[in-house]
């Protein structure tokens, strides 16, 4: 009994796989120097067809509807689906551009290889793509670009224009100028920032394996618990990209808590976008849930970066978790960090785990001068108000 109702919730959500208009495709520098010659040392001309690209360009246009559209992109009677791609690779095109025997390690030799491949990536999206009569347009973001309220609604207009006039977005981290993205970001998690800005129904994250697999080696279908998936994962690592599956998982977690359902697959697998929105069983699916956490509060607990932490007792811990409560200085212990007024920072317990997250009221400074007074009268002042505080694992 449990095994049929194990088999009717998936197929539950693969069925609504088959209603997505808004999507998000996340394709990986292995995947993408598999199918272009670069990975086996080959001039990019002498890649095998149909490669990677004119695959990848065929299954957007049918997933998007454009050989029944208009000059425009628009499809009359029926609403259409739109698509985002997230695409790594300018890197490793750079790489072979410029000569490098392999990834470079040093922070100026990445920034070179990324500005010299960027140009080739585009240029190899618009001439596949537009083969089906698709615009692309090019997309660089930088952590500090989302992390920056105005600048990140900026973004999110320009993305919905785009879709609007029937363009694929190519979103593409900026790493020819955004020194820590190259050393500690990967595009799975910026596929996880974009996916509130789009309110994606669908965020699809291909890479070279076919999902996420067991201690048997054996695919997994659908996952609902993110713990138990990363304890059967091996720390391994890429000659070309910068993410594994546990960053997969990561921003697949994250993508869920924005609503999205999220599908990790090969992308060498034919008519893989076509195949999983049509909810076929390709992959591993990551049901998303069912209340979208808030595009602010999920800007704030997984696109922010805290530049401190508060310490808080046993009872305002409880208040935070279990009640939403606003985290205030009389039930503070101690302050991490040297932050300033409207900055992120975590909220922890006395043991070290962390609670939640949140945007604070007051300075690094203030904030400790206050969580020594204990007696603050009849009104103890707030360090992170409710409405600017995420709980994790709650919302």
């Amino acid at each position: 009994m449990a095994k049929e109702n194990k088999k009717t919730r998936e197929q539950s959500a693969r069925t609504r796989l088959t209603k997505a208009r808004r999507i998000i495709v996340k394709i990986g520098s292995r995947a993408l120097a598999e199918g272009s010659g670069i990975a086996r040392g080959q001039s990019t001309a002498t890649a095998t067809e149909p490669n990677i690209w004119s695959r990848l360009a065929s299954d957007v246009a049918t997933v998007t509807g454009a050989s029944a559209t208009s000059k425009r992109g628009k499809r009359k009677g029926k609403k259409q689906r739109s698509l985002v791609l997230v695409s790594s690779g300018a890197i490793a095109f750079g790489v072979k551009e410029l000569g490098f025997r392999r990834r470079p390690k040093e922070m100026a030799s990445l920034q070179a290889a990324a500005a010299a491949g960027q140009g080739i990536l585009m240029h190899r999206y618009a001439e596949a793509f537009g083969s089906h009569g698709l615009s692309v347009a090019q997309v660089l973001l930088t952590h500090a670009d989302l992390s920056h309220r105005d600048r990140a609604n900026n973004a999110r207009d320009a993305l919905q224009k785009l879709l609007d006039l029937g363009a694929v977005p190519i979103i593409n981290e900026n790493d020819a100028v955004a020194v820590d993205e190259i050393r500690f970001g990967d595009n799975d998690a910026l596929a996880a920032m974009v996916a509130p800005m789009c309110e994606a129904d669908v965020v699809l994250l291909l890479s070279d394996v076919e999902g996420v697999l067991d201690p048997r080696g054996k695919r997994v279908s659908e996952i609902h618990s993110i713990d138990e998936a990363n304890s059967w994962l091996k720390d391994g690592d890429s000659t070309l990209g910068t993410g594994g599956m546990r960053s997969k998982l990561e921003a697949a977690h994250r993508a869920t808590l924005a609503g999205a359902d999220v599908v990790i697959a090969a992308a060498h697998t034919p008519q893989v976008i076509q195949r999983v929105l049509a909810g076929e069983d390709i992959g591993t699916l990551l049901p998303g849930r069912g209340r979208r956490l808030r595009t602010r509060k999920h800007w704030i607990a997984y696109t922010l970066r805290p530049n401190g932490a508060a310490i808080v007792d046993a009872g305002a811990a409880q208040a935070i978790s279990e009640e939403g409560r606003s985290v205030l200085c009389v039930g503070v212990l101690g302050i991490r960090g040297d932050f300033e007024v409207g900055d992120a920072i975590t909220i922890a317990d006395a043991n070290g785990n962390t609670l939640a997250r949140g945007l604070t009221r007051l300075s690094a400074s203030d904030a400790a001068r206050l969580a020594s007074q204990r007696d603050h009268g009849a009104r103890a002042p707030i360090l992170i108000h409710r409405d600017d505080l995420v709980v994790l694992g709650k919302e």
